[in-house]
């Protein structure tokens, strides 16, 4: 039998729990498991892959990956089941989500959710569906459970949440409710082990940060307006600790939050290329960039760049991708909701 502690338990500490027989530390908000697997168990470090793109006016399946920890150009990964962008990813320590997105024959109804093996190379897999098919929506996951918020569907926005359990296989399910019907317009998820972040278009075309409990069901609640408003279409990555969006149309800046507090939406810095619907992939020391396409050019870009997530400043240059394209979305097998 589990006793209660006399005090309440302060972030970082530690415990063996008798009932699963596993060491878990206090996040600050609840008890999590320690887990032994690490990207650089499976894979040398952590992977970012990327995951479908539009090219302008075509759009691609094309998949690249690349080594987070390092700097030089991706290398190609395989292909999604179908060309498409405008994808929701998520990830495990092993396994990457693709959800959703913007399909030649569904347009913004795509309901497919597909998955790769990140430590190999290869064609995505059919997983199931979702329960609204829908592109632009925002994805966020621990280690056990992916959760996608919104999104855009063929009569217009949507205030679905769904989930699925990313070692199993099978049809999302429902998990709660946005407070209105939204998108990121690119794929604006993140989080911690325990809490799901979500940067989301609200009517006026502005952005907000939005956020929920992934172990649990629920609607989504509100976490604070992004540091610079405008006309926005952020992809989104994190630590542990940090979320950092990009790819504004109106402009280079980065917004960031803290992810355990409320509010605390702030100027992180600038792409050095003003960059629309880049991508992101993160790791536990840092943040990706991923495409993108000029403005209002429309040029698109090969580009990645990064930065050190807990500093705050500009992108520095990282490699290129094997493409050209925006709407491109990213994910990696070390991301802040792995712990």
């Amino acid at each position: 039998m589990e006793y209660p502690s006399l005090d309440t338990a302060k972030a970082g500490a530690m415990r063996f729990n008798t009932d699963s027989s596993l060491l878990e530390i206090y996040d600050g908000n609840q008890w999590t498991a320690v887990v032994s697997d690490s990207p650089e168990l499976q894979t040398g470090g952590t992977r970012g892959v990327t995951a479908g793109v539009n090219t302008h006016p075509a759009w691609d399946d094309h998949m690249d990956f690349f080594n987070i920890a390092t700097t030089g150009n991706a290398t190609d990964f395989g292909n999604l089941i179908t060309d498409m962008f405008n994808c929701g990813t998520a990830a495990s320590r092993t396994r990457g989500l693709i959800m959703g997105g913007y399909h030649p024959s569904t347009g913004t109804g795509n309901n497919i959710i597909q998955y790769v093996t990140i430590a190999s190379t290869g064609n995505a897999a059919d997983f199931g569906d979702l329960t609204v098919g829908r592109a632009g929506g925002a994805a966020s996951s621990s280690a056990t459970r992916a959760v996608y918020v919104g999104g855009e569907t063929p009569s217009g926005n949507t205030n679905v949440m769904d989930y699925v359990t990313i070692a199993s296989t099978g049809n999302s399910i429902d998990f709660g409710d946005m407070s209105a019907a939204c998108n990121s317009g690119s794929q604006g998820g993140c989080g911690s082990p325990t809490r799901g972040v979500s940067f989301l278009r609200t009517p006026n075309n502005n952005g907000s940060l939005f956020y929920f409990n992934i172990a649990t069901l629920g609607n989504a609640s509100f976490f604070d307006d992004e540091a610079t408003g405008g006309n926005n279409t952020m992809s989104g990555g994190s630590n542990a600790i940090r979320g950092i969006w990009q790819g504004a149309y109106n402009g280079s800046h980065m917004t960031a939050c803290e992810i355990s507090t409320l509010g605390s939406a702030f100027d992180f810095g600038d792409q050095t290329t003003t960059r629309y619907t880049a991508g992101a992939a993160a790791s536990k020391t840092r943040y990706v960039t991923i495409g993108g396409a000029g403005v209002p050019s429309y040029t698109m870009h090969n580009t990645m760049e990064y930065v050190q997530i807990m500093t705050q400043g500009n992108t520095i240059d990282f490699g290129d991708l094997n493409f050209s394209g925006y709407y491109v979305s990213g994910m990696s097998n070390g991301h802040g909701g792995l712990g």
